[in-house]
């Protein structure tokens, strides 16, 4: 299978960005300023990010020498995502604007864009297919915190497929950051999705019989449960200990508690509940 279409992807971040924009749409001055899981930033420090990156992968796709001139003058990561914040507008509803202008600008970037192009950012180039789908893991990922700061919820949809497939391809990640070891032991992933439908990464386990075995039964390292719960333990919202997920074997265990579906430095640990 060749996986959605680079429309479908635009579609399902447009659709992400949406839900985003919502919470904050009329938002009182006071509730821009309020604090959440990601400290020190606020509320508007997180519309402020999204909307910074939106505009930089623009850059990356429609002017890629220049982005990587950007990229590679960066001495300080962290002080540069700071600086980016900063050049955003610093009013809520100024940086909600500059993000709404910031996602037109790269969906026009990658309608134009060949998909066999590989972007550069600031890690590893990328194809357009994962640039797109990147943006709707971050998107989920930074609403989630504003939902939360706001005393809501966002809402869960089956596009968090997207982002439980990042996730689960990124099960290296957590490893290396902390320079471990990745093991090779396979974890199999089955999540049930917002409407019901069940997806499932790894191969499932048979028996000597060379009969599938019940999941509930089967043998190796694996995970289950809901696929919202999987998300928010991945981008080290939420602990795995206060989820329902259904955790067998060390090495799954071992991946829950130090992964991370984002780059960079290790994420903080979660709150408890």
């Amino acid at each position: 299978m060749s996986g959605p279409s680079v429309e479908d992807l635009l579609a399902d971040l447009d659709d992400e960005r949406a839900a985003v924009m919502a919470l904050v749409r009329g938002l009182p001055p006071a509730s821009w300023t309020l604090p959440t899981r990601a400290e020190p930033w606020t509320v508007r420090d997180q519309i402020a990010h999204l909307g910074w990156f939106d505009a930089a992968f623009a850059r990356a796709i429609s002017t890629p020498a220049e982005f990587e001139a950007e990229r590679d003058a960066i001495t300080d990561l962290e002080g540069f995502v700071d600086a980016a914040n900063a050049a955003v507008p610093e009013a809520g509803p100024a940086a909600l604007a500059w993000w709404q202008d910031a996602a037109r600008a790269f969906d026009a970037a990658a309608c134009a864009c060949d998909p066999s192009t590989r972007l550069p950012w600031y890690g590893p180039p990328m194809s357009l297919r994962s640039a797109i789908t990147s943006r709707i893991m971050e998107t989920w990922a930074h609403g989630s915190d504003v939902a939360d700061a706001l005393g809501t919820r966002l809402p869960p949809t089956d596009r968090l497929r997207h982002v439980a497939d990042i996730a689960v391809r990124a099960r290296a990640q957590g490893y290396r950051v902390r320079g471990l070891e990745v093991p090779a032991t396979p974890v199999r992933v089955e999540l049930t999705g917002p409407s019901g439908e069940v997806w499932r990464w790894g191969e499932p386990h048979v028996s000597g019989s060379g009969r599938h075995d019940d999941p509930s039964h089967s043998r190796g390292d694996a995970i289950t449960g809901d696929a919202e719960e999987f998300c928010l333990v991945l981008i080290r919202r939420r602990h795995v200990d206060d989820t329902g997920l259904v955790v067998t074997g060390d090495v799954a265990r071992e991946w829950m508690e130090i992964g991370q579906a984002f780059a960079g430095a290790p994420g903080t640990d979660p709150v408890r509940a």
